[in-house]
């Protein structure tokens, strides 16, 4: 058997399941939450997906280095964009969102919930 970093397989889907902050794992070590990939008829890998707070944190940890710089630190035009792309991957569906995403903005709640109102009526 070859280990998990030499199938090209697992080469593929890593990038994916690295970018929701998932846990690649041999198939034989997935629980039953776990999602197994099969290729060929195969079982290639199992993957560990995150509870959605920690995808969350996940996702946030990901638009600061896609920026360069920490979240709270962008001008208002770019939270509010931070914002939208936040409420289309469905961040604020989870327990706290909003929260959590204002104290990576530096912003409170009450702006958090402006900027997606001013969403919803324009």
């Amino acid at each position: 058997m070859t280990t998990l970093g030499d199938d090209p397989f697992v080469t593929a889907v890593k990038p994916l399941v690295d970018a929701m902050g998932g846990e690649l794992l041999p198939p034989e070590r997935a629980g039953a939450d776990d999602v197994v990939l099969s290729w060929e008829g195969a079982d290639v890998v199992a993957v560990r997906l995150p509870q959605l707070a920690d995808s969350l944190d996940h996702i946030l940890a990901a638009l600061e280095r896609k920026r360069g710089k920490p979240l709270a630190e962008l001008d208002r035009k770019a939270k509010q964009e931070i914002v939208r792309t936040l409420e289309a991957r469905g961040a604020f569906s989870v327990r706290h969102g909003v929260e959590t995403v204002a104290s990576a903005l530096g912003v409170s709640r009450f702006t958090v919930y402006n900027y997606l109102n001013r969403e919803k009526g324009a």
